[in-house]
């Protein structure tokens, strides 16, 4: 006679292989009120069942980074496009070979910012090679964004020595998925912002933020706020490339109108080296 456990796992396997054989079939699926509410993709998606899904970005990837020892991360962020150097000259070659003005124009920028693309990586190629001397519990991993850029250089300086790299990728409206530098089982994909951004403070013990865009100011800015405010312990708040933060943003003028008080700016620092990058961590915690 069958244990109820297994029957218990049949029974789940069953209801999951019946989904795939639909899919499988090009069937499409519909309403079931008899169809197990778990497996049932029509009902989990329901504007109700908002705070289901929730619970499961939060749930999925913490329990997958706790089962493989991730405990403490050092988070990259930056523009997902600056590309490497070998990339960059590429683009500049067949710009040239088209003699396309505004590609040549195009290539030029990608070859002036390459170099964020390469700092990027070999920091985190210190990262790994630093940490992998740590004990286990103390060990820090390069975690990102999961994509292209800057994303990928962290990674693939860290994944190039040997280390695991984790990635927390979003679901977007134009097609884009982790890149090729991540662990597989560390690669997560979310639909929720705001569960992403918790991830990424989670397990945060620095967080480093190269040149970027829209998407950088806004995980740099949540992550000085938890700060300041107190809803997250201080960490290493890192500017990396200090004449791009500075000609971008001029924070003086907060404590000019009286916005945040003058020592918030002792909040983060500017860095314009890997190693340096690195330097300011370690001497965060040894004080």
């Amino acid at each position: 006679m069958e244990s109820p456990k297994y029957q218990n796992e049949r029974t789940l396997a069953d209801a999951w292989a019946d989904l795939k054989a639909h899919a499988d079939a090009g069937i499409p699926l519909q309403p079931d009120a008899y169809r197990l509410a778990f497996a049932d993709p029509e009902f989990l998606l329901r504007r109700e069942t908002r705070g289901i899904r929730f619970q499961l970005e939060m749930l999925k990837p913490d329990l997958a980074q706790i089962e493989q020892g991730i405990e403490n991360t050092v988070v990259v962020f930056g523009s997902a496009r600056f590309s490497s150097l070998e990339d960059a000259q590429r683009t500049m070659e067949q710009a040239r070979l088209d003699n396309d003005p505004a590609a040549i124009t195009v290539a030029q920028r990608h070859l002036r910012n390459a170099h964020y693309y390469e700092q990027a990586r070999a920091f985190g190629r210190i990262v790994a090679t630093q940490c992998a001397a740590m004990p286990e519990r103390e060990r820090m991993y390069v975690c990102t964004g999961g994509g292209p850029g800057i994303m990928e250089a962290a990674n693939r300086g860290a994944a190039e020595a040997g280390a695991l790299t984790v990635g927390l990728n979003i679901a977007l409206p134009h097609e884009q998925s982790g890149n090729p530098y991540l662990t597989p089982s560390l690669s997560f994909k979310f639909h929720y912002f705001a569960l992403r951004k918790m991830h990424f403070m989670m397990r945060a013990k620095a967080m480093i933020a190269f040149p970027g865009g829209f998407g950088t100011l806004d995980e740099l800015f949540e992550v000085i706020t938890l700060v300041q405010t107190r809803k997250a312990n201080a960490i290493p708040i890192i500017l990396y490339g200090s004449e791009y933060w500075k000609r971008l943003l001029n924070l003086d003028v907060l404590v000019e109108e009286g916005a945040i008080s003058p020592e918030d700016l002792n909040l983060f620092q500017y860095a314009d080296d890997p190693q340096q990058t690195w330097d300011m961590i370690e001497a965060f915690y040894k004080t």
